[in-house]
């Protein structure tokens, strides 16, 4: 059986203590993962300072220059995984059999990584605003004319991440180039992409001191952000809600997406059926950048009928197909817990699943060893309704009808929306929200991601502080 081993500073190290992480098909274990404890973990932070230093010796053109050969040996090349060894093909196939993404997400999961990691030019672009990266190597330069000095809020940055999509480990990646070293906890289910993306930047020429990877469990979740400077979490509302006041941890939580069309859009809405079918469906509904909400003036019904008569097509297909659209959940018990509160929020009044007219079928399924969930359209007549603003991980959607006036402040906190309209008013009140994190005007998917547009948050300026400089003449 394969075992991964603990990383410390770079270096692979067996515990005594290990997990099983099981094939979902076959219920047979996979993989073998050696646990670190709470007090490895604590002892192996008290010294972050070491391995910061040790990236203050590289310019970050060189840095840089690191992350882009990564990406050529991330995608192409066969890298140490514990005593064995994994080729591309391998990595596919070990995400597929403890994940159940289809192969064929997985691959395009892979070109989200490898994209960061080829154009991290243009993302530190967009999370600097074009600053001239040198300042970090000189301590203070020029910036729109004005000196600037940049501090690091922190010696590492601890990142607790999650299982659903291989796409999210993109988020972290930056962090090398701006020369903070990583402390990492991977998912239970998808440990294969931290361990293949730090032996790329090893490969690369990357010092493996910069690098930790402490599979654990919830306790060494919590040491992990509780000793770095700096944190992302990700995880499910009661896993944000404990850390929501602590401002070295920079949360991602569900996303509750959403595509909007207004008055002047909303009568050709069949113009933006495939704007609205990839948002809610790519990557088997599994990202938080996935539309989980549909939000029109009016004629809901007519846009949640052909919404579902549309998504009702997608069926379980074998993970090694192409053509495969939909993934199994690895746990069998979630499937039916998600499916359990979608149908309590059916029994009250004002919703309707419009879907189950259309796929003939239940919405929990089985095929191939794997449980799945459906694709699901449902039609609210409130914003209030238990399931207007919901987010599974599956493609789900309410679709929900509010007055022009009203929508920007009945969708609440969500972290992309896609306004299709020309109407000024809708998209001013848009562009003024406090609850819209990313904001894109036009069809243009929810799913689709700029390298020089941050895609949540700022991971710049939650690792740096910009301080007051002068110099005299």
């Amino acid at each position: 059986m394969l075992h991964l081993p603990v990383l410390r500073r770079g270096q692979p190290y067996r515990s005594l203590t290990v997990s099983r992480t099981l094939d979902f098909r076959t219920k047979e274990p996979f993989v073998e993962i050696s646990q670190a404890n709470s007090g490895l973990i604590r002892r192996d932070l008290l010294d972050q300072e070491t391995a910061w230093r040790t990236l203050q010796g590289f310019r970050t053109e060189e840095l840089i220059a690191m992350s882009k050969r990564a990406a050529g040996h991330y995608l192409n090349d066969t890298l140490p995984l514990g005593d064995d060894a994994q080729t591309p093909e391998d990595y596919v196939r070990q995400i597929s059999a403890t994940t159940g993404l289809p192969h064929v997400m997985v691959r395009r999961n892979m070109m989200k990584i490898y994209g960061v990691m080829a154009e991290i030019d243009s993302v530190l672009s967009g999370l600097t605003r074009g600053m001239d990266m040198r300042i970090l190597d000189d301590g203070f330069g020029m910036a729109g004319g004005h000196a600037v000095s940049f501090y690091p809020r922190g010696f590492s940055l601890g990142v607790v991440l999650p299982s659903n999509s291989p796409g999210v480990h993109s988020l972290w990646i930056p962090a090398i180039a701006m020369k903070i070293p990583l402390v990492l906890k991977p998912g239970s289910s998808e440990p294969w992409s931290p361990y293949r993306v730090i032996q790329a930047f090893i490969k690369a020429g990357c010092p493996p001191e910069v690098f930790g990877c402490y599979p654990t469990d919830h306790g060494g979740s919590n040491t992990v952000l509780q000793a770095c400077g700096r944190c992302m979490l990700f995880g499910d509302v009661g896993a944000v809600k404990a850390w929501r006041t602590d401002p070295r941890i920079e949360l991602h939580g569900p996303g509750y997406s959403k595509v909007v069309l207004g008055e002047d859009c909303v009568d050709d809405y069949e113009k933006y059926l495939d704007v609205m079918a990839a948002s809610i469906g790519e990557n088997s509904g599994r990202s938080c950048i996935n539309a989980s909400g549909i939000w029109v003036p009016r004629r809901g019904r007519e846009i949640a009928e052909a919404l579902s008569e549309r998504l009702a097509k997608i069926a379980p297909k074998s993970a090694d197909d192409p053509t495969a659209q939909i993934a199994p959940f690895a746990n069998a018990q979630v499937a039916q817990r998600l499916n359990n509160i979608i149908d309590a929020g059916l029994y009250e009044a004002g919703a309707e699943d419009v879907t189950k007219r259309h796929r003939g079928a239940g919405r929990l399924a089985e095929f191939d060893g794997g449980t799945y969930l459906l694709p699901t359209i449902v039609r609210c007549d409130s914003p209030e309704h238990t399931l207007a603003n919901r987010e599974f991980l599956f493609p789900f959607a309410s679709v929900v009808e509010v007055p022009q006036a009203h929508i920007a402040e009945a969708i609440g906190p969500s972290l992309v929306v896609t306004a299709i309209t020309a109407d000024e008013k809708l998209k001013a009140s848009l562009l003024t929200s406090h609850d819209v994190g990313r904001l894109n005007v036009g069809p243009i998917p929810t799913m689709k991601i700029g390298w020089d547009q941050p895609h949540e948050g700022n991971l710049f300026e939650h690792l740096y502080a910009r301080r007051a400089f002068q110099q005299s003449a």
